[in-house]
């Protein structure tokens, strides 16, 4: 499948019609630009580099988006706090994916997939000491999960640039699970 064929299913709908998930769309634009460039591989990240910037990118999106809700939802000075962190964070780290991928031709999801934005949404829908402690329950699952990605692309991506932003996104990421797990030892 060609680049324009994508662009021409994705143009057309017949994509969206089966699915709203920003982040599926990513994986298979990122798929048909591998197998057109399949020859050039220097202006084509690798597919693991790819699979990971993705897979960063829909966990950076949903820890804004649930740490902006805690910034507003939270009753505790502490886990709202830690959400603003969180908030700050995150978007740098994001901008700075998103301008990394763009430099490797790595086509990013522009919203958080539908799993993510259930827990927003189930999230939300919380309220006092219960949305603390739901809140910081996710951010536990989230952190663990997306420490474990970048340690597996230490070892796994391929592209400098790219593991130079893991090296120095991890140690940031490791502290969060860390605070939160404290946190969590107070609810």
């Amino acid at each position: 499948m060609t680049l324009a064929t994508v662009a021409m299913l994705w143009g057309c709908g017949s994509k969206s019609t089966e699915t709203t998930d920003t982040t599926d769309l990513a994986d298979s634009t990122n798929e048909a630009v591998a197998e057109n460039a399949a020859t050039d591989s220097a202006s084509t990240a690798a597919k693991e580099d790819a699979d990971f910037a993705v897979e960063a990118a829909n966990g950076g999106m949903a820890e804004v988006a649930l740490s902006k809700i805690a910034e507003t939802k939270a009753t505790d000075p502490k886990v709202k706090e830690f959400a603003k962190q969180m908030v700050t964070d995150h978007s740098k780290a994001n901008d700075e994916l998103k301008a990394l991928a763009a430099s490797k031709n790595i086509t990013l999801p522009s919203a958080s997939d539908e799993e993510k934005q259930k827990a927003a949404a189930d999230l939300a829908g919380k309220s006092g000491t219960d949305f603390d402690k739901a809140y910081i329950s996710q951010m536990k699952k989230d952190h663990d999960k997306t420490v474990k990605l970048f340690e597996d692309g230490q070892k796994e991506v391929k592209d400098a640039e790219l593991k130079a932003f893991i090296e120095k996104t991890l140690p940031v990421i490791k502290a969060h699970a860390e605070h939160v797990k404290s946190l969590d030892k107070t609810k």
